[in-house]
């Protein structure tokens, strides 16, 4: 078996007692300094792929201060692969904390609108962009499709080299990581672990269908998965006051830092579920900590969240290009 590439960590808070429920983290974000989490696991196979094939270069998609584009312009950099990122916003978001970094590392942004934005997935809109960039490998947003669905699900396999658990948690935003956790249970667990999918976003109903085709026909009939879409807090991106007091309030107990657009939606939706009586007694659950950390730069600068309150990120490079 493969070494795994992130510890598991037990994890206290009062109301864990209060419920009976045993609670640890898988932390991905401990897998690399840069490229943390489910982004690590996600371009893994997909960069493998693209170095199979002799391709000139990779593009993606992603926003203005993507999670996706800051570790995909990092990795690409690091194997000397030219890399384009199609950015959804306006030019002027080009010296923001991501986007300098990825600036920094050699990626060429090419921005788009948001109408032109939501072509991401057409035929017609993917073929122009192969016009422009020839023999470019095209990695959708999030890095989610099969490559990525390989790579996650290799998460399985190390948890069950490191613990015993019920239920797996994890934030989801594209619906490939969840994709690569139900294939991972397929394989090793014939499907004895419940997977919960905490949509970060409005309106995701839509992902149950994307994760059912991007999963294997081995995992189909996982019944053991669901995809709860009523903790998002407000839709992407989006949290209150009173949801960051929550979060803050969690890391320091826990001594974990989670940020708020991601794994800090699961934990509110962790704590949520259990004062809805969601978990049974004695009830075991292991959180994916997908990482996305280097979010919490673009917040600051924006003003959003107070330096002070969390793990700060180191500062963004000063660039012209």
């Amino acid at each position: 078996m493969r070494k795994p590439l992130s510890i598991i960590q037990n994890i206290q808070h009062p109301i864990f007692d209060k419920y009976k429920i045993k609670v640890q983290v898988k932390r991905d974000d401990q897998i690399h300094s840069i490229i943390s989490g489910n982004k690590w696991r996600k371009l893994k196979y997909n960069l493998t792929q693209l170095s199979s094939e002799n391709y000139r270069g990779a593009l993606t998609f992603g926003g203005s201060y993507s999670n996706h584009i800051h570790a995909f312009a990092y990795a690409c950099s690091q194997q000397n692969i030219p890399c384009i990122g199609v950015i959804r916003g306006e030019e002027r978001y080009a010296d923001n904390f991501t986007l300098r970094w990825a600036r920094h590392w050699g990626m060429r942004c090419h921005f788009v609108d948001r109408k032109t934005y939501r072509r991401r997935f057409d035929t017609d809109f993917i073929d122009e962009l192969k016009q422009l960039y020839p023999d470019f490998f095209i990695i959708p947003e999030g890095g989610s499709n099969t490559h990525a669905v390989s790579g996650v699900s290799e998460v399985i396999e190390e948890l069950n080299q490191q613990t015993d658990f019920d239920t797996l948690m994890t934030p989801v935003g594209s619906g490939g990581t969840l994709a690569g956790l139900i294939a991972g249970d397929s394989v090793v667990n014939s499907k004895q672990h419940e997977i919960l999918g905490i949509a970060v976003l409005k309106q995701a109903e839509y992902l149950i269908d994307e994760v059912k085709a991007l999963l294997p026909p081995s995992a189909l009939d996982h019944k053991s998965w669901q995809l709860l879409t009523s903790f998002h807090r407000g839709g992407y991106g989006k949290f209150s006051d009173v949801d960051i007091k929550r979060i803050i309030d969690f890391n320091q107990q826990t001594g974990v830092t989670f940020e708020p657009v991601y794994s800090g939606k699961m934990i509110l939706a962790l704590l949520d579920l259990l004062e809805q009586g969601y978990f049974k007694k004695n009830k075991r659950i292991v959180l994916l900590h997908t990482g996305g950390l280097q979010g919490l730069g673009g917040m600051i600068e924006q003003g959003r969240l107070d330096a002070d309150d969390w793990l700060s990120p180191v500062k963004a490079p000063e660039t012209n290009i």
